[in-house]
C-alpha cells in the first residue's frame, strides 16, 4: 500500500520533497498545499492538485503524512501544532535553541488529534544530531565537535528575507579551518561558537532600503548571528543571481575520546556531509521519516518524536529481512 503524501509549502524544500517521493516507490503524492493563489503554483507531477493550505482540513482523510516545508522562523512554529491535531506530521525545524519548546507544542497538539509528529528531521538538527548521539554512547570520555559548512543555510537566508527591507539574501556558514583541524590532530580545543565558525551573508536590498539598518538587524539577530563574527555584503539582484543561485551544504560532526583503563588510548569518530543541494537532501530524510511516521501511527503511536526516538528500520522501505541480509 502507497503512504499518501502531502507537502505543505512548495518552495525549494517542497520541490525538494517531490522529487524525493518520487524516489521512494512505496510514497505517493496526494496533493501540494500553498499560502500563494494555487493556480499561480506549477508543480513536476502530473495530475496533483494544488491547494490552498486553508483548505487542509478538507484532505484529513486522504493524506498519512503531512511534509511541512516552511521556514523555522515563523512558519513552522505556528503549522506544525495546527496540522499535527490532523495529521501525522515531519517538520525540519531547526532553530536548535528552541526545539523544546517546539516539541512540547506539537506533542500537545499530535496527542489531541491522535496523530505522530517527527520535528527538527533533516541533516542538522537529524543525521547530524543522531552522530551525536551514537558518538557519545561509544566514547562517554569524549569532547564533541560540530561544524557546519561551507554551505549556504536555508534557515539563516530565510531569516535574512523576513528583514524589513531585504528583497532577498544568501548566508553562508564558514567553519574556520584552524579550529577544525585541531580538533582532527587531538588536540581537543575549547572553542566558543564565535571562533568555530564565520557567517557571511549577501543581501539584495528594497529600492530606498536603509543599508545600516539592515546590516545592524543581521549582526544583532538571536540564535542566528548574534554570537558569530558576520559578514554583510549587499550587492544586485542580477550577482546574487549569477554568483549564489545554488544551495550547496556540508559539514563535519567528530567526537574525540579516550578508552583504556588510565584513557591510554584516544579515538576520533567523524562523520561528514557534502552536497550540492542543501534542500534536496533535507527533503530526502523528511521522505525517510514519513515513512517511519506512518508506521508508527499504524502502531498506534501518538505524539511528538525526534530523530532520536525512531528505530532505524522504520526509515528503510526494505523489510526486516533485507536489512539483516544486504546492511547487518
Amino acid at each position: 500500500m502507497s503512504i499518501k503524501i502531502g507537502i505543505a509549502g512548495y518552495g525549494n524544500l517542497g520541490r525538494g520533497v517531490e522529487c524525493a517521493v518520487k524516489q521512494n516507490p512505496d510514497m505517493t503524492l496526494a496533493a501540494v498545499f500553498t499560502r500563494r493563489n494555487p493556480a499561480d503554483v506549477s508543480i513536476l507531477t502530473e495530475g496533483v492538485p494544488v491547494c490552498r493550505i486553508e483548505d487542509a482540513a478538507d484532505w484529513k482523510d486522504r493524506i498519512d503524512v503531512m511534509i511541512l516545508c516552511g521556514g523555522s522562523a515563523t512558519d513552522l512554529p505556528e503549522q506544525t501544532p495546527a496540522l499535527a491535531q490532523m495529521f501525522n506530521v515531519i517538520d525540519s525545524f531547526d532553530t536548535h535553541a528552541r526545539i523544546p519548546e517546539h516539541f512540547a507544542n506539537v506533542d500537545a497538539a499530535a496527542k489531541k488529534g491522535g496523530n505522530v509528529g517527527i520535528i527538527s528531521v533533516g541533516w542538522d538538527p537529524g543525521m547530524f544530531s543522531l552522530n551525536r548521539l551514537y558518538a557519545n554512547a561509544v566514547l562517554p570520555d569524549g569532547k564533541d565537535y560540530t561544524f557546519w559548512g561551507k554551505g549556504v543555510s536555508q534557515g539563516h537566508s530565510d531569516a535574512i528575507r523576513r528583514i524589513e527591507g531585504v528583497k532577498d539574501a544568501r548566508q553562508y556558514t564558514i567553519p574556520v579551518e584552524s579550529a577544525l583541524e585541531a580538533v582532527r590532530a587531538g588536540e581537543n580545543p575549547e572553542l566558543s561558537t564565535r571562533e568555530k565558525h564565520t557567517r557571511e551573508c549577501f543581501v539584495v536590498l528594497e529600492e530606498g532600503a536603509d543599508a545600516a539598518k539592515v546590516e545592524e538587524e543581521i549582526k544583532t539577530m538571536p540564535n542566528y548571528f548574534v554570537d558569530y563574527d558576520t559578514t554583510v555584503h549587499f550587492i544586485s539582484e542580477e550577482e546574487l543571481r549569477k554568483n549564489h543561485s545554488g544551495i550547496p551544504h556540508g559539514g563535519f560532526v567528530l567526537r574525540s575520546g579516550r578508552t583504556g583503563w588510565d584513557g591510554e588510548n584516544s579515538h576520533l569518530i567523524e562523520y561528514s556531509l557534502k552536497l550540492d543541494s542543501n534542500p534536496e537532501f533535507t527533503s530526502s530524510v523528511l521522505a525517510a521519516y514519513a515513512r517511519a511516521a506512518y508506521r508508527l501511527s499504524k502502531e498506534g503511536v501518538s505524539g511528538c518524536k525526534t530523530v532520536f526516538d525512531i528505530a532505524p528500520a522504520y526509515l528503510s522501505g526494505k523489510s526486516g529481512e533485507e536489512l539483516r541480509k544486504m546492511m547487518l
